[in-house]
C-alpha cells in the first residue's frame, strides 16, 4: 500500500503591499522543503519548456527567476535546461532553441542564470541511462546536461496535452529530458523514414549511421528498416529534416513511457518539483499557437513527489467549472464534464502515466494537500 506524499499548495491571491506571487513561489518551496537540499556549490538543473516561438502560454520567466535565486541562496550553480524537440519547429537545435528561449524572455538578465539545451548542438549529445523496472524502455536517451546535475529542479506549466491527455511534471521531465533520439523512442512504434521531397541526398544520415541503415540511391536516401536499430541519430542529422517519426504510439505504451523516462532522470539525487496551474491550455505549449484557458487559473503546486504533485494538479483542475468560450464546449461538454482533459482529447488517458509512475516507485497518487 503506497504511503501518502506532501504536496504543498498556494493560490494566486496578492493583497497589497505584503508579497508578490514570485516571492509566493519562493516562500511555497521552502515550506516544502526546499531548503533541506544541499546546494552548496553543486550545479542546479532547473527543467522547464521555453516556449515555442507564437505561443503565450508558457510559463513567464519571473518564475524561473524566482527558483534561480532560490538555489542562488543556498550556495547551488542554476542553469535552466531542456532538450531539443523532434518536431519541425522553432527548438529543433540548440541555437534555434536558445534564440527561441532569448525571444520569449528567457534571458540571463532577466533569468538570474544561464541556458544549457542537455541534448546538445544538434539532440545527439545523450546519455543512456538504465531503467529499473522498465517495461517498455530498458535504458532511456536522456540529455547529457540534464545527468551531469547534481540537483534536480522542475517547473512546470501544466495543461491539457494531445497526446498525453495531461501535460505535468511526469510529461515534463519524461519527454522534455530526453534527447531527439529518446523523444523518437517514446512517440513512434516503429522507424524513421524519409520524405523523398525533402531529400538532397547529402549522406549525412549514412555518416552518422553505426549500422549502415540509410543508402543513397539516385540522389536520395532511403532507410533499410531491417538494419535500423530506431536510435533516430539520422534524424538528428539531416540538414533538411526530411527524416521523421510516424508519431504512431498508443496513447497509453506513450505515458507508460514517458514514467519510465522520468525515472531514468530522477534516480539516484535530490529532487525537487514546482507546478503552476495556470493559463490551463488544452494543448501543449510545443504548439506555435495556444487557445484559451480550459479553466480559471487555480495556483501553485510544489512537492518531492512527482507522483502526487500531478495527481494533486488534477484533481484542481477537474475540481474547476468548464471555462466558457474555450475548446471543452466545443468538444460537447456542458460545462460539467467529470474529465476537463478527457473532453479535450478523448483519444487520450492521462491516469495510465500516473499508475505506471507509481509501480515503478517514482511515488504515490495519496497526497495530502498542505495550504500556505
Amino acid at each position: 500500500m503506497s504511503e501518502t506524499s506532501k504536496v504543498y499548495f498556494a493560490d494566486f491571491r496578492c493583497p497589497s503591499w505584503r508579497e508578490n506571487l514570485p516571492q509566493k513561489l519562493a516562500r511555497l518551496m521552502m515550506t516544502a522543503g526546499f531548503g533541506d537540499i544541499d546546494m552548496e556549490d553543486k550545479y542546479v538543473a532547473i527543467k522547464m519548456h521555453f516556449g515555442e516561438p507564437g505561443n503565450l502560454a508558457y510559463l513567464r520567466p519571473n518564475w524561473a527567476r524566482a527558483v534561480a535565486d532560490l538555489v542562488k541562496s543556498q550556495g547551488g550553480k542554476p542553469f535552466l535546461t531542456d532538450c531539443n524537440t523532434l518536431y519541425v519547429g522553432g527548438r529543433k537545435n540548440a541555437l534555434d532553441h536558445i534564440e527561441s528561449a532569448y525571444v520569449n524572455g528567457f534571458t540571463p538578465y532577466s533569468t538570474g542564470c544561464h541556458i544549457l539545451i542537455a541534448d546538445g548542438l544538434k539532440g545527439t549529445d545523450e546519455v543512456e541511462v538504465p531503467v529499473e523496472g522498465g517495461e517498455y524502455v530498458k535504458s532511456a536517451k536522456i540529455g547529457r546536461a540534464v545527468m551531469d546535475a547534481d540537483v534536480f529542479v522542475s517547473l512546470t506549466h501544466f495543461k491539457g496535452h494531445e497526446q498525453a491527455g495531461m501535460g505535468g511534471c511526469l510529461k515534463n521531465i519524461g519527454m522534455g529530458c530526453g534527447s531527439r533520439a529518446g523523444k523518437m523512442e517514446q512517440h513512434n512504434s516503429g522507424k524513421p523514414f524519409v520524405k523523398e521531397k525533402k531529400c538532397v541526398g547529402c549522406g549525412a544520415c549514412k555518416r552518422i549511421c553505426a549500422h549502415d541503415a540509410p543508402q543513397i540511391t539516385n540522389g536520395k536516401a532511403a532507410i533499410d528498416t531491417d538494419k535500423c536499430v530506431g536510435c533516430g541519430r539520422c534524424l538528428a542529422v539531416c540538414p533538411k529534416d526530411a527524416i521523421q517519426c510516424l508519431f504512431d504510439e498508443a496513447p497509453a505504451i506513450l505515458n507508460k513511457k514517458i514514467a519510465e523516462y522520468t525515472k531514468a532522470v530522477v534516480d539516484g539525487r535530490p529532487c525537487f518539483h514546482v507546478s503552476l496551474v495556470v493559463d490551463v491550455s488544452p494543448n501543449c505549449d510545443c504548439h506555435a499557437e495556444n487557445d484559451v484557458p480550459i479553466v480559471s487559473d487555480v495556483g501553485m503546486f510544489a512537492s518531492f513527489d512527482p507522483v502526487a504533485l500531478d495527481q494533486a494538479c488534477a484533481d484542481a483542475v477537474m475540481a474547476q467549472p468548464a471555462a466558457p468560450g474555450s475548446a471543452l464546449f466545443d468538444a460537447g461538454c456542458d460545462g460539467s464534464c467529470a474529465d476537463h482533459f478527457r473532453a479535450a482529447h478523448p483519444d487520450t488517458d492521462w491516469e495510465v502515466c500516473l499508475e505506471h509512475a507509481e509501480k515503478l516507485g517514482l511515488g504515490s497518487r495519496k497526497y495530502e494537500l498542505i495550504k500556505i
